[in-house]
């Protein structure tokens, strides 16, 4: 059995939300690119099998806990669902324009020992 393939990206996934871990009004990427973390605390929803998708049937919390360079996608925040334990990448979004992702959380997040 193979797992899930890629999917293109749905239309208009780059659209405002309201964390549901802290509260803070999360603007789209100023790229058009797709956010699916708030800036601020660093948490998610599983709501995508790959970026953008929404394909995902959990809708869990994902927790923020740890990050890891990549050689061309640079900082990753990794994810863990508190739902289903799903883990997943998220690119860290330290340069948009409009609302970049805080460096302090990055940076404490980074410094965490990672349990999994």
């Amino acid at each position: 059995m193979t797992g899930p393939t890629r999917r293109f990206t749905k239309q208009g996934t780059n659209a405002a939300f309201v964390c549901l871990y802290c509260g803070l009004n999360v603007q789209p990427l100023a790229n058009g690119s797709v956010r699916n973390h708030c800036p601020g605390c660093l948490h998610s929803l599983h709501l995508d099998v790959f970026p953008g998708d929404r394909a995902a049937d959990c809708g869990g919390l994902m927790v923020p806990v740890g990050v890891e360079q990549h050689p061309k996608k640079g900082w990753m925040i990794v994810h863990v669902c508190a739902a289903c334990g799903y883990t997943g990448r998220n690119k860290a979004a330290l340069d948009d324009t409009r609302q970049p992702d805080s460096y302090d959380a990055l940076l404490s997040l980074s410094s965490r020992e990672r349990t999994l």
